[in-house]
C-alpha cells in the first residue's frame, strides 16, 4: 500500500463539495453555541416553570458549561482516534436527545441533568466538526475562508440564542428553547449524514497508524501494528484532566454564589491544582499521551490557546451582563432583549467574512491586535450605560464595535491554534481551543461578576438600586476592555515571536525521509 496515496485519496473523494461539507459542519458548531446562550433570558419562567431555587437556577447554565468545558479534550481525542465523523454523527443524536428530554422535564433534577448530557454532547460535537472543516480545506485561502465562516457562526450563534430564547419564550414557552434546538440538531444530523463523506476523518487515523515509533513510513504490516500500539486512548491521563477541570469550572461557577472563601470553593480550586499537577506528571511518562507535548510545540498552538483563553474571559461574560443590563435596568421584555443583539450577530458575522481579506492585507499579527482592541474599545463605550439609559444610546454602537473585533479575533486566533497541526492531532487541536475558551470564560465570568456583585453591593448604600446595578455592569465592561487591551499587547509580543520562529523553521533545510 502507498501511504501517500492513502492519504491523498479521500480529499480527492470529496473535493467537489467541500462548501456543503462545510455548511453541514458549520451548522453543528453553530447549534453547540446557540444551546449556551438560548436559557440565559428565559431563566426566570424556566425557575417557575420546574421549581428551582434562586440558587440552582444557574445550573442550568452552569450544567452545560461544566461538562462541556470538562470532557472537550477527551471529545477531541475520541474523534481522532474512533473517526471524526463517526464522533460527530453520535454526539448530535445525542444532543437532539437531550435537548427533547430538556423541554419535557416537569423536575429540576430532569431539567439539570439533560442539560449536562447536552454539554457532554456538545463536547464531542465541537472539536470533531472543527477537526473535519480543517481537513475540508487543509491549506491556503480556503482555510481562511472556512475559518471566517467558523467565526461568523460561532458568534452569531451566541448572539442568536439570546434572540431565539426569546422570541420562543415569549410566544410559547420555555420548553420550546429545548424544542427548537433539538429539531435543529435532528435537521443539523441529517446534512452531515448527507454531506460529508463517509471517509471523512479516518485519513488521519490511517497516517498515524502507517509511521512507526521511530517515525518511518511502514509497510501494511507496520501500519497494524503500530495502529494498535500508538493509538490507544489515554484513560489516566483523560480522568486527570477531567476530573481537574470539572473541579475547576465547578469552584468557579460555585464561587459566584457562594463567594470565593466558602469552604466548598476552595477545595474544588484547590482540587484542580493537584490534578492538573497530576496530569503534567502523567502525560511526561506517557507514549499514547493526551496531550503530546509536540501538540504545544506545533506553530503558534500554544500562543492560540494562551490569547483565545484570555478572549473567552471577556466574550462569554459580554453576553451574561449585557442582557442583565437590558432587562433589569432598561426594562426590556424577552422579545426586546433578543432582537437587541441582531446588530451585534451582524456585525460578528461581517466581520468573520471580512477577516481572512483583511489577514492577507495587514497580516495575521496585525490583524489580531487591530480586532482585539476594537472590541476593547466597544466595551470601553458600555462602561459608560447609565440606569437612565436607552438602547439607542447605550447599547447600539458598541455592539457593533465589539462584534465587529469579536468576530476577526477568533477567527485569527482559531487559525493560530490549529497552525501546523499534523492531521493525525487535529480533532485533538480543536478540543484543546474550545476548552481554554469555555475555562477562559468561566474563570473570566467568576471573576467579573464577583467583581460586579462587590460594586453593587457597596454602591446601593447610598445609591437606588439600578444605579448600584449599573455601576457593577460598567466596571465588569470597564474591566473587560483593560483585559482585551493587555491581551493586544500580549498578542503583539508573542505572534512577533512565534512568528521569527515559525519563519526560520520554514527556512530550514527538511530531513531526507530516506536518512530520518
Amino acid at each position: 500500500m502507498n501511504v501517500a496515496r492513502t492519504q491523498t485519496e479521500p480529499a480527492a473523494g470529496r473535493a467537489h463539495r467541500p462548501g456543503a461539507a462545510l455548511a453541514a459542519l458549520a451548522a453543528a458548531q453553530f447549534t453547540v453555541m446557540l444551546a449556551t446562550s438560548i436559557v440565559n433570558v428565559a431563566l426566570p419562567q424556566i425557575r417557575t416553570g420546574v421549581g428551582l431555587s434562586d440558587g440552582s437556577t444557574t445550573w442550568v447554565v452552569n450544567a452545560y458549561g461544566l461538562a462541556f468545558g470538562a470532557l472537550l479534550l477527551a471529545g477531541g481525542r475520541a474523534a481522532d482516534l474512533l473517526g471524526r465523523r463517526r464522533v460527530l454523527v453520535a454526539g448530535l443524536t445525542l444532543f437532539a436527545a437531550a435537548s427533547l428530554v430538556a423541554g419535557l422535564a416537569a423536575t429540576a433534577g430532569v431539567l439539570i441533568t439533560a442539560r449536562a448530557v447536552q454539554g457532554l454532547a456538545a463536547a464531542a460535537i465541537a472539536p470533531a466538526a472543527l477537526a473535519l472543516a480543517m481537513e475540508q480545506f487543509p491549506t491556503g485561502p480556503g482555510r481562511g475562508m472556512a475559518l471566517g465562516v467558523w467565526g461568523a457562526v460561532s458568534g452569531a450563534g451566541g448572539a442568536a440564542g439570546v434572540l431565539l430564547g426569546g422570541v420562543l419564550t415569549q410566544a410559547w414557552g420555555w420548553p420550546w428553547i429545548f424544542h427548537s434546538v433539538a429539531l435543529g440538531s435532528a435537521l443539523v444530523l441529517a446534512a452531515v449524514a448527507a454531506l460529508v463523506p463517509p471517509e471523512a476523518g479516518r485519513a488521519a487515523g490511517r497516517t498515524a497508524a502507517g509511521r512507526t515509533a521511530a517515525g518511518r513510513v511502514a509497510g501494511p504490516k507496520g501500519e497494524q501494528a503500530t495502529g494498535r500500539a500508538n493509538g490507544r486512548f489515554d484513560l489516566l491521563g483523560t480522568a486527570a484532566v477531567t476530573l481537574a477541570l470539572t473541579c475547576l469550572v465547578w469552584g468557579l461557577t460555585t464561587a459566584r454564589g457562594a463567594g470565593w472563601s466558602d469552604g466548598g470553593v476552595l477545595g474544588a480550586l484547590g482540587a484542580a491544582a493537584v490534578l492538573l499537577t497530576a496530569f503534567a506528571l502523567i502525560e511526561r511518562r506517557r507514549p499514547d499521551a493526551l496531550i503530546p507535548p509536540r501538540l504545544l510545540t506545533t506553530g503558534r498552538v500554544a500562543t492560540g490557546n494562551l490569547l483565545m483563553a484570555l478572549l473567552g474571559s471577556v466574550w462569554i461574560a459580554l453576553f451574561f451582563f449585557l442582557p442583565l443590563y437590558q432587562q433589569q435596568v432598561l426594562g426590556s421584555g424577552p422579545l426586546a432583549t433578543g432582537a437587541g443583539q441582531l446588530p451585534l450577530a451582524a456585525a460578528n458575522m461581517l466581520g468573520a467574512a471580512v477577516a481572512p481579506r483583511v489577514s492577507r492585507r495587514l497580516g495575521p499579527a496585525t490583524t489580531v491586535v487591530a480586532a482585539l482592541l476594537t472590541e476593547a474599545a466597544g466595551l470601553l463605550w458600555l462602561s459608560r450605560i447609565s440606569a437612565d439609559g436607552s438602547y439607542l444610546a447605550d447599547i447600539l454602537g458598541p455592539s457593533i464595535l465589539i462584534g465587529l473585533g469579536l468576530s476577526v479575533a477568533f477567527v485569527q486566533l482559531t487559525a493560530l491554534a490549529v497552525d501546523g497541526v499534523p492531521p493525525q492531532d487535529a480533532g485533538l487541536a480543536g478540543g484543546l481551543v474550545n476548552t481554554t475558551r469555555q475555562v477562559g470564560g468561566a474563570i473570566g465570568l467568576a471573576a467579573l461578576t464577583t467583581l460586579a456583585g462587590s460594586v453593587t453591593s457597596h454602591a446601593a448604600v447610598h445609591r437606588p438600586h439600578l444605579e448600584a446595578l449599573t455601576a457593577g455592569y460598567r466596571t465588569a465592561f470597564a474591566v473587560s476592555a483593560a483585559v482585551l487591551t493587555a491581551t493586544a499587547l500580549l498578542a503583539f509580543l508573542l505572534t512577533r515571536c512565534t512568528g521569527r520562529k515559525s519563519a526560520t523553521a520554514t527556512a530550514r533545510p527538511a530531513p531526507d525521509p530516506q536518512t530520518a
